[in-house]
Parts: structure tokens; sequence; C-alpha cells
């Protein structure tokens, strides 16, 4: 049984070897620790979690959902981004429910792009960008990120005979995984770009609750994004919910009337008892977020402190909970295997991001400040501290 020609376009996943490894050292009873997963720690909070009970017993929501959501989540979506942003949203036409940010995003590719199309994907990135592309039968061009522009892409850098074919523009602010912020102005140049270009802006905000000091810029926030743009949201870092599988994408009506007709024809919808879990986050007191971002910032102040002793680089991050660092070598495959194998420190290589993350790690914050603490120490064993 040979697999299909877009399958095997898939690059290969760079982390097996080291998830192979973690699982050996855990089996022989080695204490690891995980800095890798980008999966929050904390629980889902009481009031949403006894939402979703009292939901789950109510037998109108054992059947099959409504594909688009249900009207009190969207009207709860509207009411969010009206309340925290300032931005109308239409709840009957310009949202539509996900199982998941990821899926949205990856399904998102097959509403626009055809055989030979090309989508233009930043990198280092979340995976899934390039991934969907490849599966929809586009062809992706990488836009580096690199630190020196502040991780922001160079449209001006793009050929012209790649802007004439390009379908899609993939941005994500506050970014994974370098944690880098987009300031108003580089999102009004790039709603411009787009306009100029015909090019759809597919703007994935899955950190935008999780900021320490400056609130990131709303992307449909800015004049005209909605002219060209959708966002993909989620309830899973905000409040917690990776397992729960619920988010959504709002925006430009026409992009949302495709992403819908296509999901009619994958799946069936979110569990509508979730749904209702989804409106008492929302709606619900919003003291828990906060709590989120305190106990984040704490952590990211704990390894920020150890990191600048070892003399390791990194800018200290303004949101989402992850450090980007760069290690003692440039391989950074090789530093994450070292980190591995004598500390027993799980990080993730930059290059499994994208070419312009080689030479970085990326440390996850979601594990308790008693285990960031142990993992300093290890690491200063090994490296010692720099004057």
């Amino acid at each position: 049984m040979e697999e299909s020609k877009r399958l095997k376009k898939l690059p290969p996943y760079l982390f097996d070897e080291i998830l192979k490894k973690k699982k050996e050292l855990i089996e022989k009873g080695v204490d690891v620790i995980d800095f890798g997963v980008g999966d929050p720690d904390l629980p889902t909070p009481a009031h949403i979690v006894e939402a979703m009970k009292k939901a789950v017993e109510n037998p109108s929501y054992h059947h099959y959902p409504l594909r688009k959501g249900l009207k009190e989540f969207r009207k709860a979506i509207s009411d969010y981004y009206r309340k925290n942003h300032g931005v109308d949203i239409d709840p009957e036409r310009e949202i539509c429910v996900l199982i998941g940010a990821k899926e949205g995003i990856a399904h998102f590719p097959f509403a626009y792009v055809n055989e030979g199309d090309i989508v233009l994907v930043p990198e280092p990135a979340y995976p899934v960008y390039h991934r969907s592309t490849i599966l929809a039968g586009g062809e992706p061009y990488f836009l580096p990120l690199l630190e020196e522009n502040d991780f922001l892409p160079q449209f001006e850098k793009i050929p012209s005979e790649i802007l004439s074919k390009a379908k899609i523009l993939y941005l994500n602010y506050p970014n994974n995984p370098t944690t880098a912020f987009a300031k108003e102005e580089f999102l009004k140049e790039a709603i411009s770009f787009c306009k100029k270009y015909g090019i759809i802006l597919a703007y994935d905000a899955a950190y935008s609750e999780i900021y320490f000091d400056e609130k990131p810029v709303s992307f449909l926030s800015i004049d005209g994004a909605k002219d060209i743009g959708i966002e993909f949201n989620t309830l899973s870092k905000t409040y917690n919910m990776t397992g729960w599988r619920i988010g959504w994408a709002c925006g430009n009506e026409r992009l949302i009337s495709s992403l819908c007709k296509i999901k009619e024809n994958i799946d069936t919808g979110v569990f509508e008892a979730i749904q209702i879990a989804g409106i008492e986050a929302l709606s619900g007191p919003q003291d828990c977020v906060k709590e989120m971002r305190n106990i984040y910032k704490k952590r990211r102040d704990i390894f920020a402190e150890g990191i600048r002793k070892l003399g390791w680089d990194f800018r200290l991050p303004k949101g989402t909970f992850y450090v980007w660092v760069k290690g003692e070598i440039k391989d950074s495959i090789k530093m994450a295997k070292i980190l591995l194998e004598e500390t027993n420190i799980v990080a993730i290589p930059g290059v499994g991001f994208g070419p312009s993350g080689e030479g970085y790690l990326r440390f996850s914050l979601t594990i308790p400040e008693d285990r960031i603490i142990e993992g300093i120490k290890r690491m200063e064993e090994k490296w010692g501290r720099k004057k």
C-alpha cells in the first residue's frame, strides 16, 4: 500500500529521536524535566469544569452538534471581542466554531489553494502552516523570521513571481516559538501588502491573552483587517483547555463561509456541552486568566535569571509561555541531545520549526516552579555560571 505523493512530501518529524530517548529514560526511572511540550500544566478553572458537568447531563447536547456552532457560543465570542478588543464581529456570518484552532488552520488551505498555488509561510513557526499547505496541494514559500528584524517577515524581499501565485499569508503573534509581538505599524503593513497583491491573511492568535506587561494589538482591530483576513483563536491556552479541543475562526464573511463548507464535508462540529463550557469561559469571571498570566510571568523570571547566569543569549519574552534561547552550540539538534543525555532535560531544537530556528532552543514554561529551578540547577552543573 503506497502512501499518497502529498503525504510523502511532508518533512520528517525531527523530534522523533529525542522523544524516543526521553521515553527510554523515563522507563529506566530517570527523572526527566520536560521543557518541550507547550501544554499548560495548570488545570481548567473550576467554574468552567462545573459548567461542563451540568451541560454533559443535558440529553439535548448528546446529538450531532450544529456544524457552525451553537448560536449562544458564537454570541459569547462576539461579545468577548467587542469587550476585550473593541472589534465588532457578526456572530451569524463571521464566526465558525472549530475543533481547536489547529484543526481550522489545517483545513483552511483546502478552501482556497489549488495545485501549484503558493502559500507564504513564516519560519521558524508552528509546523501546521506549511504541512497543511502541502496536503492541500500548494507550495509553501518560507519567510525567515530573524532576530535582527524583530522576528517579523520582510515582505519587500518576496520575488514578484512568488507574489503572483501567492494565495495565503500566515502570521502568528504573539509568536510561537520566538515569543515576538507584532506592533500596530507592522499589522497595517501586512494588511496593505495583502490587499495590494490579493492575498488572504490567516492570523493565528492562539497566544493573544498570554502577555505580561503590554497587551498585544488585536489583528482584527486594525482597519481593513476583515477585508482580507481570518483569525484563528482557541480556549486552549487562555483557559488551560488544550484537551477539550475547542476554538473558532472569525473575520471576513466569505472566508468564514468557505471554511464552514470544508468542515461540513469533514466533521460534524464540536460537542455542544463543551461549547456551553466555552460560553462560561468567555463570559464568566476572568480572574483566572490574570492569575494564569502572573504564574507564567513568575516562571519566566525564574528561568530567565538562570539562563542569564549561564551566559546564554535570549530576549525576555513579553508573552506566550515559551523562551527562545541560543544554546551553547549552533547545532540545535545536537544541543537538545546533549541536554537530554547529560542533564535529562527536554527542550525543542529550533531547527524543527524551520531553518531560521537553527542555533536556538525552545523552552516551555508549562512546568511548576520547583521543576524549573531544578532544571536550571542541572544546566549550571553542566555548563557552569558565566561571570
